[in-house]
Order: C-alpha cells, then sequence, then structure tokens
C-alpha cells in the first residue's frame, strides 16, 4: 500500500491511499484543482480514482467534492445520516452506505464511530494496518482493542490546550473545540497513541492541526514524550503541502 496525505487542517483535508490496483481519497475537503495538482504530481491521474471515503460533512472534509464528482465520477461511501447535507452538494451521484466491514476492491475498510459534531461521522481501519481518525472529542474505549498494534496512525493532534484557552477564539468556539464533540488536544491525541502503537507500529501522522492554536513542534514533542517506541516515523501533516509517500 502507498500512503500520502494531500493536505490537513481547518482549510480542508485529502488523503490518497493505494492496494494491488485501487485507488481511494479519504475525504476531499481542498479544491479540484489543487487535489488535481497532487495527484499528478505523484503520478495518479484523477480519473483512476475509485471511490471517495467521507468521514463527515463539515466543509474542509467535502469543498472539492461536487465538482471532483462532476469530472471523475468515483464512488462516494458515506454514513446514512451524512446523505441530509451531501444532497444539497450533488443531486443525483453514484454512492453506498458504509457497511460495519465494507470491501472495495483490494481495501477492507472498517468503520470507527467518531464523536463530533456531524451527523454520523467516522474514521477508519484499513486493512488491518492503516488508521485513520480525525476530528473527534474521544475514541471510544470499545475501538482500543481493536485499533491496536497496526502499521500506520493517522491521527488528529488539534490543538495546544494553553494555546487554545489562551488565544483569541471566542469562549464558545473554544468550548466547542475542547469538547467531546470537538477536536483531540495533542495530549488526547498521544495519550492515545500511547495505548495503540505496537511492535508493528512503522509510521504516525499526526494531522488536522490547528494553525492558531497549535505548532508542529509542540505536537511533535508532546508525542515523543508519550510513546516508548522509539523507532518510528513520526510525520506532522501540512494544510497546503504533501506528505511523502509512505510504503506499507
Amino acid at each position: 500500500m502507498q500512503v500520502v496525505v494531500l493536505a490537513s487542517g481547518s482549510k480542508g483535508n485529502v488523503t490518497y491511499i493505494e492496494n494491488e490496483g485501487t485507488r481511494i481519497l479519504i475525504d476531499i475537503g481542498k479544491s479540484c484543482s489543487y487535489i488535481e495538482k497532487e495527484l499528478n504530481e505523484i503520478g495518479v491521474d484523477p480519473k483512476t480514482i475509485d471511490a471517495v471515503l467521507i468521514t463527515h460533512t463539515h466543509t474542509d472534509h467535502t469543498k472539492g467534492l461536487k465538482t471532483f464528482y462532476k469530472k471523475y465520477k468515483p464512488v462516494i461511501y458515506v454514513m446514512p445520516k451524512m446523505m441530509i447535507a451531501l444532497t444539497e452538494l450533488l443531486e443525483e451521484f453514484k454512492y453506498h452506505y458504509f457497511d460495519d466491514e465494507t470491501t472495495i476492491g483490494s481495501f477492507n475498510v472498517k468503520i470507527i464511530k467518531t464523536s463530533h459534531d456531524s451527523l454520523d461521522s467516522v474514521g477508519f481501519l484499513i486493512n488491518d494496518s492503516i488508521v485513520y481518525i480525525t476530528d473527534t472529542g474521544y475514541i471510544n474505549e470499545r475501538y482500543i482493542e481493536t485499533l491496536q498494534n497496526k502499521i500506520i496512525y493517522i491521527m488528529e493532534s488539534n490543538h495546544d490546550i494553553e494555546m487554545l484557552y489562551n488565544g483569541s477564539y471566542p469562549y464558545h468556539l473554544k468550548k466547542r473545540i475542547a469538547s467531546d464533540m470537538g477536536h483531540l488536544s495533542n495530549e488526547a491525541a498521544s495519550l492515545y497513541l500511547s495505548k495503540l502503537v505496537g511492535k508493528k507500529t512503522k509510521h504516525i501522522v499526526l494531522a488536522h492541526l490547528s494553525e492558531d492554536n497549535n505548532t508542529k513542534e509542540i505536537a511533535f514533542e508532546t508525542l515523543q514524550k508519550s510513546i516508548s517506541k522509539k523507532d518510528i516515523d513520526i510525520t506532522i501533516a501540512k494544510q497546503d503541502e504533501r506528505t511523502q509517500v509512505i510504503e506499507v
């Protein structure tokens, strides 16, 4: 498998994954032109994208969906309640609902229900190797054992708590971000990862960092202090710059 986070942050999120000829995007929250450019630069023709998996319907995860779908017609995978929002974007498109476990070409995708202020928000466990979780206030304990000892973790590390509460955001927004329906702080993400990382783990990608309430240095240092396994490649995903290609 090949994994590239094409963009990650409050202004747009897209991740590309390829396995044995099947090509998918997780979310499509950047413009179609941005996604085309990034895919072409890693040698991927956008028309070869088989499917787009939507984690939730906030704009930073769906911004490019309408244009990309009209041009390339990938199958869109969603949770049922997401359609309330998505039908406003696309009057008619080909979609499938996720099952608890869904086969998409060479991918096996298991749903991880997340806690966010968006209907039916989810993360994914892909091919029992890749954990993808962003935009959640917490991870339900019932998933911890299922998610342990995977090769790649793409995990939200949204904010530094001190920076958030000392920052310029209005109080109601600070409260929302820090709530159980908001986003994982650096400390929370690092605590979860300390429980999840195992012998098989090779890569951690810290994702969805706030540009106002976090820095890559703080996120990196917080994680390093929390995990005992040191032979792990740690990548900080950026808003307008793709990561390296991660080989699994």
